[in-house]
This record gives structure tokens, sequence and C-alpha cells, in this order.
């Protein structure tokens, strides 16, 4: 078979290679073409367009590249006309893949979506389109799934999540050879995921460092995303407890004491390696105005909306300054608080139903596309 795919971030690369991977073991004839990134590109097949081309953040942000993702909407139709696939795979990515799922369903293309468009959080009237362009839809959070079916009438599949699967597949680190080998030493780390876009980590990495000297029983590891240049990043490091590595963002959580993480998949990356972790989010001024009067939301992190509840502190906006960062590092540093989150990370974890998501999907889509 012919499988279109389009991944649009960091995420959907990691998530939408290990569908690959997956449906590989159940179509020994497995052809790919797609837009993704280096993940995807190692299990096979044609990559049309890196994500990188791809990223942008922000309201404002994506208002200013309107001409490019025009642009970029008209070449994927072209392109997915020339190969002429037997399903396309959408991989979250909603703004874009929206638009490319509309046309087809028009043209007789099978579509299928993996990681749902958030329409829980916004846009609720996405629906709409949804059911009319969507043939199979596979989600990932467990609310997810009465959402669809009892609010909206929808039937989708729920396969649980994917990262489930990419952290239980990866291989051990040993803590004292990864430090050795990166130039760190032997204090324990404090992890800073400052994002995958240069906008958000420009916002957020200053902050984040400007609490290091406060900490000095602590290093801290900036874990570099590959969507950025080292060279970016080292114009950010002037004090002597902070290291970089690159494109090893799981190995640093693997070694993690704690984390100080940008709002987003990381979130629940770093409290299913049961790191505690103080969520910061900061979007440019008009973006972030925006947002608050659509957005119908109690929590920003994956973690807490799982939950339904305060798990992890969430420092939004204002509230992400330099004294509360400090304030709220120093908690989840303490011993007693620690305890208590490691139990809300299990209770977590039970919710989100277990690992198989990737090949659970992989099945079901093989299965539809061959009937």
């Amino acid at each position: 078979m012919k499988y279109y795919i389009i991944a649009g971030e960091a995420s959907g690369d990691l998530h939408a290679s290990n569908l690959m991977k997956a449906l590989k073991e159940v179509d020994s004839e497995a052809d790919f073409r797609f837009w993704g990134g280096d993940l995807m590109e190692k299990q096979g097949g044609t990559l049309v367009k890196h994500y990188r081309e791809l990223a942008f953040m922000g309201f404002s942000e994506v208002i200013m590249n309107l001409r490019t993702i025009f642009k970029n909407i008209s070449f994927c139709k072209e392109d997915i006309q020339a190969y002429d696939p037997d399903v396309i795979i959408f991989v979250d990515y909603p703004g874009f893949n929206m638009r490319i799922a509309e046309w087809a369903k028009k043209e007789g293309y099978r579509t299928h979506y993996y990681i749902s468009p958030q329409i829980w959080a916004w846009k609720e009237n996405r629906i709409k389109k949804i059911k009319r362009d969507v043939d199979e839809m596979y989600v990932i959070l467990p609310f997810e799934k009465d959402f669809y079916t009892q609010k909206h009438d929808f039937p989708v599949h729920f396969v649980g999540h994917p990262l489930l699967d990419a952290i239980e597949n990866r291989p051990p680190v040993d803590a004292e050879a990864f430090k050795r080998n990166h130039g760190l030493d032997h204090r324990p780390v404090i992890a800073l995921l400052p994002g995958s876009r240069k906008q958000e980590i420009e916002k957020m990495l200053n902050v984040m460092l400007s609490i290091t000297s406060e900490f000095e029983d602590y290093q801290f590891v900036i874990a570099g995303a590959p969507s950025q240049d080292e060279e970016f990043y080292k114009g950010f490091m002037k004090k002597s407890n902070i290291g970089l590595i690159m494109n090893k963002t799981y190995d640093v959580l693997g070694i993690a004491h704690a984390a100080l993480v940008t709002s987003g998949t990381a979130t629940l990356e770093t409290a299913l390696f049961k790191v505690p972790e103080v969520v910061c989010y900061k979007g440019s001024y008009i973006s972030y105005h925006i947002a608050k009067r659509i957005i119908n939301l109690d929590y920003i992190s994956l973690v807490n909306l799982i939950m339904d509840r305060e798990v992890v502190k969430e420092l939004i906006q204002n509230e992400f300054n330099s004294k509360n960062l400090k304030a709220e590092l120093s908690k989840i540093l303490d011993k007693k608080n620690r305890k208590r989150i490691f139990e809300d990370y299990y209770q977590l974890e039970q919710k989100l139903g277990g690992s198989g998501a990737s090949k659970n999907t992989a099945e079901l889509i093989y299965k539809k596309i061959k009937a």
C-alpha cells in the first residue's frame, strides 16, 4: 500500500515514525511519502518537506507567513496527486492538515487522522469539518473518545498514547556514563526544555536561566531541539552551571532530577519519565490575549488536562518570571512534595491505558484500507 503522511512538528515526527514502523510490520509492501522529519526519514520512503520549514508559532507569526503557508498547501495537493496514495494519514498539525483533508475528501482519497486536533480546547465548530472530511479518527487522550462519540456522535478509535510506546522502546541510559560523556559533573540535573521553535525558545530560555545561580547544588542542562542549531543556544549560555545536549531530550529526562518545561507535548513526556516539573508558557502579547479569549480550558498542560486537576504548577504569561520560577522549582525539589507528584504520575499513566498505540493504529488503518 502507498501511504502519504503529513506531520508538521517534532512531536508529529516522533509519533509518525513509530506508526510507520508499525505499518511495515502489518504491510510488508508499505511505501511512504511524507512531510515530517529525521525520525520518519529513518523509517524509509521519501521526505517531501521537513517540519523545520513549516514551524510558525502563534497567531501573529502565522499571519506574517500566510503566503508561504498557502504556497505549501498548493504544493502538497499537487504532490499527493502525483503520488496517488491508497490513504492519506494526517498527524496532528490541524491548521494545515484540515485544509488538505477537505480537498482530499472531495478528490476521493481515504482520509485518516492520527492524533486529533484539540477541538475540545478551541474551535469546537471544527467538528463539522472533521465529520465531513475525515474517514477515520484515532485519538490518544482518554477524554477525547467521550468528547467525539457522546457529545458529537462521531465514532472514533481510542488507541492509547504513543508516548508510552516511545518511552518504553528507548534503550536504558547509564546516568553516570552519560554525564561523563557530555561533560557534566556529579550534581543532580535540572532539565530545561524551552520548546522547539526559535520564537518560543527566545521567550522562555532567558527566564529559565535567570535563576540558575540560586541553585548551585544542581547543574542545569538545556535539551536542544533537533529543529535548531547548537550555535543558537550558545548565545544564551553565560553561566558555569549550564550544559547543552543536542537532540537527546529523552536521555536528558532519563537522568533529570527536575525540569522546567515549556507547555506542550513535553509536559506529558516529562511526567511519563517521572520527573517533577514546572510548566512554563509565555507567548507574544497579541497571541496570548487572543488565545485567552477563545480557549476554554482550566489548564494548559496535558498532565493537568488528563488528570482534570493541578498536578504540576503552571506559570503562564506574566506569572512566568524569575521570582515565581525560583519558588516553584524549590517546591518540586522538596522531598515531601516529590512523593505526592510521583503518586500523581502513577495515576496519570494508568489513565493513558498502556502501550501499543502505534501498533493499534497501524492495524486499524491497514484493515480499513484493505477492506
